[in-house]
């Protein structure tokens, strides 16, 4: 049994304590993973199958199972072997296994081979998913593997770990593509960049005023696949903000993901272009967004960012999310702020930060779901309705993508001196300043602070979000 595609991520909380198996002073060390699982049916870009597995809880081996280890082996009972099994089978999971080759390079020996097919053969009979295979390396390096249900391995096409920043280990190395509009970032960044650009698979949701310049931003940036989510139509009071609108697409209703594929292709820069005229909470975008690497929040509605506060935490994919408010304030000044949010595991969601309004968002999806419903509800005062459009000044709208795809490059290099994204930065252009939000998760939150939530993948219903 073979996949097209099989990837790893490993989220930053359980990646700091594998990381502490290479502190043995050259001696192996052992731990378990249990693996959330999304299960792809078809990539946008590729069309295959994709199975992707992330980390969701660590454990230790317990030291009464604990044998023997040396700079060549570890050795290690199995009854917290069966207990994984059996948490794994109860939860649907994927057990797995990690050790170290501290002294050397990641790879699977025959050793492990031999050990490995027995525990497999244990997870088989216990009818599971399979039994995943992780080797860190003392020079850096990592490699995966999943033991199939039928008895056959398959190599991971790639090892992550994500936190502020992404970290990524190939299995092969990436093939070398001429680029060269991409030099002059190669230049400061490394070509090791562009090609990490070239690999990645990017959701733009919303292609509005923050979600045209981002989409065009991150084409020139060398991104080599993306995906434009958004189902409206552009208008005439679209043409100050939305990049690449013409009036003639306003007169014709055109798409706005179309103008912006159309756009994109145009500059002939290579880039894989998917276009989804739809919410982003349509089942049928469910394949697409789990089989993207980051996701650019650029919607205008509490709904959709509350998915999409999820996603990030179940599929440990970062979602960078983008917003404004702008006021005319009653003496005739200004209140002009603008905002980016980083989510990944260990940083606080948007409803921790009160940048989501649970009321609005179940009053958007039920305006979706049952538009009758909304309007009765509505017309008895039981909900707010959507209200005046949002003041929009598009130099204002483009700067706020410019700091969000910039939060994209710092997660790549960790330009911001080596802590990569920030959870929340807060721009004042009124005040001409910029803050940095100490914004916690709330004690017992199940999405970002119980851990519940992180590298869950899937559950029914999706995202654990009942319609």
């Amino acid at each position: 049994m073979i996949l097209a595609t099989l990837d790893v991520t490993i989220l930053e909380p359980h990646w700091v304590r594998l990381r502490t198996l290479l502190d043995g002073k050259g001696v192996e060390a052992a731990a378990y993973l249990l693996l959330g699982h999304a299960t792809v049916a078809a990539d946008p870009w590729t069309g295959e199958a994709r199975l992707r597995l992330v980390s969701h809880e660590h454990r230790e081996i317990p030291e009464a199972d604990r044998v023997s280890a040396s700079a060549r082996h570890v050795t290690w009972g199995t009854a917290g072997y069966m207990r994984l099994l059996s948490d794994a089978l109860a939860r649907d999971l994927v057990p797995a296994i990690v050790h170290t080759h501290p002294n050397g390079r990641a790879f699977f020996s025959d050793q492990d081979n031999a050990n490995e097919a027995e525990l497999a053969r244990t997870a088989r009979n216990k009818r599971l998913r399979g039994l995943a295979s992780i080797v860190l390396g003392g020079d850096g390096s990592v490699v995966a593997r999943l033991w199939m249900p039928d008895g056959s391995t398959q190599d991971a096409t790639w090892v992550q770990a994500v936190d502020r920043r992404l970290s990524r280990w190939a299995a092969l190395s990436t093939p070398h593509r001429d680029a060269e509009h991409l030099d002059r970032q190669a230049r400061l960044f490394g070509p090791q960049f562009n090609n990490l650009l070239r690999a990645l698979k990017v959701a733009v949701v919303g292609a509005g005023g923050t979600g045209s310049p981002a989409a065009m931003l991150l084409a020139r940036l060398g991104v080599g696949h993306l995906l434009l989510v958004d189902r409206d139509v552009v208008e005439v009071t679209n043409l100050n903000r939305v990049h690449g609108s013409r009036r003639s697409d306003a007169d014709a209703r055109q798409p706005k993901v179309d103008v912006l594929e159309r756009e994109i292709g145009l500059a002939g820069l290579g880039v894989a272009v998917r276009t989804r005229r739809a919410w982003v909470n349509d089942p049928g975008l469910h394949d697409d967004l789990r089989s993207c690497d980051a996701v650019f929040s650029c919607t205008d509605d509490h709904a959709g960012r509350a998915f999409l506060n999820r996603l990030a935490y179940y599929y440990g994919i970062p979602v960078i999310d983008v917003g404004l408010r702008m006021i005319r304030r009653p003496d005739g000044g200004h209140d002009l702020n603008g905002r980016v949010t980083s989510l990944v595991p260990g940083y606080p969601c948007l409803l921790c930060g009160g940048f989501i309004n649970p009321r609005r968002a179940a009053e958007e999806a039920l305006e979706r779901v049952d538009p009758a419903e909304f309007a009765r509800r509505k017309a008895e005062a039981y909900v707010l309705g959507s209200g005046d459009p949002a003041p929009a000044v598009v130099t204002f709208t483009t700067e706020m993508a410019s700091v969000a795809v910039n939060e994209l490059v710092a997660m790549l290099t960790g330009f911001h001196g080596g802590g990569g994204m920030i959870p929340t930065r807060y721009r004042r252009f009124h005040m001409r300043d910029d803050r940095f939000l100490a914004v916690r998760s709330r004690p017992g939150c199940p999405v970002c602070d119980t851990g519940q939530a992180w590298g869950r993948g899937d559950v029914d219903p999706f995202l654990g979000m009942v319609a």
